[in-house]
Formats: structure tokens, sequence, C-alpha cells
């Protein structure tokens, strides 16, 4: 059961600090799961003495956790050090998107428009220097432009390229302006049934635009095993011989799969490599046991979200995935 009350979200928190300190090569993104499940039980400052204890152990995304610890610092009072975290960011100019966007959304949850909205602007400015219809957009920046189109309306601001990049990645049937529409917020205090319908309706399908939106940021991604890894997950968990019945058939049914997905016109395709201390490490944070096969596709999906997938197929002439050393040209890549 997912954590409702603050009392379960604290529980949770507890369990991901004792995984954390079980698995420390994975403790970053289970000690921000935890923060985050402090941060919705009401202990704001516990969940800031988390992330300084994030930004102590030199962390893989410091920029990020600033990002966080910011926003979680002006929701307990303490604005004037969350706007100096927040300058700072602007300042070091961060090449990930997500950063960016944290701190946008801080600020315009804060009303500070203007303020979102030049970060915004220069976020993009780093990230999608010109707006002309062949610029290929991933999709954490397409939330960029989404929050920047949608500050932009509270604003009452007209159109610029960006936001009309923005309409033209937007595939929901219901258009952004509308989505966006400052007058909305009026309709939820409406008396009249049939303006609340119409509102609820227009929520489902943003709420479905924003689940979808999230699902793409990251690669499908495919689960390797380096022959030693699966060697030890299978000496551990025997369970999981169905999965794998050996080490070249698991590299050709990562090719074929890979193959397939692109024979559909499933784009953004990549390959993440397990270890088995981490994938117990997941395991343990979805209380289950690693002997679950169901798990393989999510740890997959959880690696790729923490940005180590790499892209398939490779480059030309570059190495195979498989780890081989060999062109991926002679290798997978001629099956």
């Amino acid at each position: 059961m997912r954590p409702d009350t603050p009392a379960d979200h604290t529980t949770e928190a507890e369990r991901l600090l004792r995984t954390a300190t079980q698995y420390p090569e994975d403790h970053e993104p289970l000690l921000l799961q935890a923060a985050a499940h402090l941060e919705l039980a009401g202990d704001r400052e516990r969940a800031t003495t988390l992330y300084d204890r994030l930004l102590a152990s030199e962390p893989e995304h410091p920029t990020l956790i600033k990002a966080f610890k910011a926003a979680n610092l002006w929701e307990y009072g303490h604005e004037a050090e969350a706007r100096a975290m927040i300058e700072g960011i602007r300042i070091a100019a961060p090449r990930d998107p997500a950063p960016w966007e944290i701190i946008a959304e801080t600020l315009e949850t804060h009303d500070e428009l203007d303020a979102a909205h030049t970060t915004l602007t220069t976020a993009l400015t780093l990230f999608v220097p010109t707006a002309d219809a062949s610029t290929e957009i991933p999709y954490p920046t397409q939330s960029l432009l989404t929050a920047r189109h949608r500050v932009r309306r509270l604003l009452a601001l007209d159109h610029d390229t960006w936001d009309d990049l923005a309409d033209r990645l937007h595939r929901a049937e219901i258009t952004l302006d509308e989505l966006h529409d400052p007058k909305r917020l009026w309709s939820l205090g409406s008396n009249d049934p049939a303006e609340l319908k119409a509102e609820l309706a227009r929520l489902r399908t943003e709420l479905g635009s924003y689940r979808a939106a999230l699902s793409r940021p990251f690669p499908v991604a495919v689960l390797h095993w380096p022959e030693p890894e699966l060697t030890e997950l299978l000496t551990a968990y025997p369970e999981l011989q169905s999965e794998y019945p050996t080490h070249a058939a698991h590299l050709l049914d990562i090719e074929a799969s890979l193959r397939e997905l692109s024979a559909t016109g499933t784009a953004n395709l990549g390959i993440v490599t397990g270890t088995v201390p981490s994938y117990e490490a997941f395991a343990a944070s979805e209380s289950s046991s690693p002997s679950n096969a169901d798990l393989l596709p999510q740890y997959a999906t959880t690696l790729a979200a923490r940005g180590r997938a790499v892209a398939w197929p490779p480059r030309r002439g570059a190495d195979c995935w498989c780890g081989s050393g060999v062109a991926y040209g002679e290798c997978h890549g001629s099956m």
C-alpha cells in the first residue's frame, strides 16, 4: 500500500533510510526519496537535514539536491536562504533541465511570476537556442517550455517563438492556452454543475498529459547484465534462471528486443547495465525479493530515470553495447 497519511510517509522515510545504510552505493536516490516523504509528512526541517547530508557527501547531482532543498526551505519560513540558493543555481547554469524546473516552480508557487519567467527563459536559452521546427527537443526540456508557457499565460504575455514551439509539441486535445487559462481557477469555485463537470474533464486530460510526460523523459530501457554480474545474480537467486538461461542468450535477447521495439516505431531506446548490489537495494526499496522477476523491468526503468541509460543503437564505428570491445557493426549489430 502506498503511503497516504503523514505517519505513513514517516514510516516509509525510515525504511528508505535503513535501506540507504545497508546499500551505501545507492544512498543518493534513496535519501532523496526519504526526504520527499519527510516533506509530505510535514517534517520539513528533517528533510533539510537529509539534503545537507547528501550535499556533504559529494553527490552525483548536487544542483538538483540544492533545488529540492531551496523549495523545501521556502515552504517552512526560510525564504531568504531559499532565494540565495535559487540565485546560486541560476548563476551555476546547470546543464540539467530538472533543477531549473524545480526552482522556477518554487518561484511560481510563491507568486514570483516575473522571476519564474526569467528563470525559465534563461534555462531555455541554454537548452533550446533556436526554436525552428527541425529542432529535436528532449522531453525534460519540453517540460521547461510548458512551464514557461503557463507562466507567460498568467502574466498575460503574447506568444513568442518558444510558446509556439510548446504548442506544437503539445499532443492533448485541450490546447495549452486553455489548460493554462487563469480563468479556469474561477470555474472551480462555481456553483454551476455544468461548469464543474467541464473543468473536471479538462483536469483529467491535463493529468493524463502530465503522466505521459513523466513516462517520456527517459529511454525505453532494456536491462543488461555483464557476465560476472549475471553469474553472481543467478548464484544468489537461482529462481531467475528461467529469465537468463545463458549469458550469450541474454545478449541476443537484448538486441532482438531492441530491434523489435525499433521496428514498431518506438523511439528513444536505451540499455542500462545492472549490478547485483544495486538490484538488491532496489528490491529492498520495493519491499520485495530480488528473486521476483517482475522487478526486473521496474529496475531497468529506475536506472534509466537516474540517467544510467546508454542510447541504442551505438553511433557508427562505436564499440558494441555488450562490452566486447568490438565495433557494434561487427558484433551484435551484424545480427
